[in-house]
């Protein structure tokens, strides 16, 4: 028996254990992972002292590997080991110490009876203002707040919620499935997001082994809204009112590229999507399949003119019906009114408000605007 033989056995143990995370058997890769992190730890003991890359790679797997399998105390402990290693490679130590620091933050969830849904999704966001392990406040802001109002509408979608046209969720699911932003390792701008698991799940209860599946779905519906394969994401959203809502809500996420020009959305452990990219022709896409999805209203209103407006959003009253947009015109200011919003959603508009936007509008011959579309320009 050698390094290689023990290595192969931890590979497919950890392919086994990815393919039940897919197929939402926790307990099932939760033991698969633990084989092969027993299997990797072998294979440690058994490569050749002077291959010193190969052994700090092989330690750092199969310590992940026990943090994988929830064995939190023998991955901490194996990792203050060989931390103390002095033949360990500069770069091993520095994936070790990430390693201690994540194993921290769980053991400290576990004492507060906090827990997470299975998964989590890195978002990086780069180009533009962006630079490495930095970016412009406010821009950071509102992609957060955009995923976290993403995760709650695919919690409603998954719980068989009525489509939330006003409001905010009902309280005991924004109490019950808070996500939760991490700090997640420099490289562009990136932050991580999980899924609080409820702490009462009878407030659920038939629908409770829904929830473990929202990190899963949630990357999943914007892989498909972001492709034009209507297909696609009709088999994720089969819904039409939460397929418009979802579209709608990945235009907001993808780049215009005026600020930044591309934001990636990854799972942490393997799944059937491994990565979604956003960049300014992502809009494009989605744009089509709005279109192709969405009811014309142009024989609706009847109106004579489509015109785009471009300028800020400075307020809107959607029980009232109506939005008003700032723009300049010459140097003059014009208050432009738009009417017969319909059923726009006001978590998808509200966070528009005093932000520079594009509306879709028809002009009647009696100087009418009446409202098709909005979306961020900035």
């Amino acid at each position: 028996m050698n390094w290689s033989t023990f290595h192969n056995q931890s590979v497919e143990n950890a392919s086994l254990a990815q393919l039940a995370l897919r197929s939402f058997e926790f307990e099932k890769a939760r033991d698969l992972y633990l084989k092969a992190a027993e299997y990797e730890l072998e294979a440690f003991e058994h490569a050749d002292v002077e291959k010193s890359r190969t052994r700090g790679i092989t330690i750092v797997s199969a310590i992940s590997l026990f943090y994988k399998a929830h064995s939190f105390e023998k991955a901490e402990q194996l990792a203050f080991l060989h931390l103390a290693n002095t033949e360990l490679p500069p770069f091993a130590k520095e994936q070790l110490k990430d390693i201690v620091q994540t194993i921290w933050g769980e053991k400290e969830f576990e004492a507060n009876n906090i827990g997470f849904v299975e998964g989590e999704v890195l978002v990086s966001v780069s180009g533009g203002d962006v630079v490495t392990g930095g970016a412009p406040l406010e821009l950071i802001l509102t992609k957060v707040n955009d995923i976290s109002r993403y995760f709650y509408r695919t919690i409603e979608m998954l719980l068989d919620k009525p489509l939330r046209t006003r409001g905010a969720p009902e309280r005991y699911i924004q109490e019950q499935c808070r996500p939760w932003l991490f700090q997640a390792p420099t490289g562009s701008y990136q932050f991580a997001v999980r899924v609080q698991r409820p702490m009462q799940p009878e407030l659920f209860g038939e629908n409770m082994p829904k929830i473990q599946h929202i990190t899963d779905k949630f990357i999943q519906i914007i892989d498909a809204a972001s492709r034009e394969d209507v297909q696609d994401l009709e088999s994720a959203v089969p819904n039409e009112g939460y397929r418009n809502v979802f579209l709608k809500m990945t235009r907001n996420l993808a780049p215009t590229g005026k600020t930044y020009s591309k934001l990636e959305i990854k799972p942490s452990r393997s799944s059937i999507v491994e990565s979604v990219v956003l960049v300014p022709d992502s809009r494009s896409s989605v744009n089509k399949l709005i279109k192709s999805v969405s009811p014309a209203r142009a024989e609706i209103v009847g109106a004579d003119e489509a015109i785009h407006l471009v300028g800020t959003l400075r307020g809107l009253h959607l029980d009232g019906d109506w939005i008003e947009v700032t723009i300049i015109d010459g140097e003059q200011e014009k208050h432009i009114k738009v009417t017969k919003t319909g059923e726009v959603i006001d978590d998808i508009v509200g966070p528009m408000v005093n932000r520079r936007v594009l509306v879709d509008a028809l002009k009647t011959s009696l100087g009418e605007y009446h409202f098709q579309d909005i979306q961020i320009d900035e």
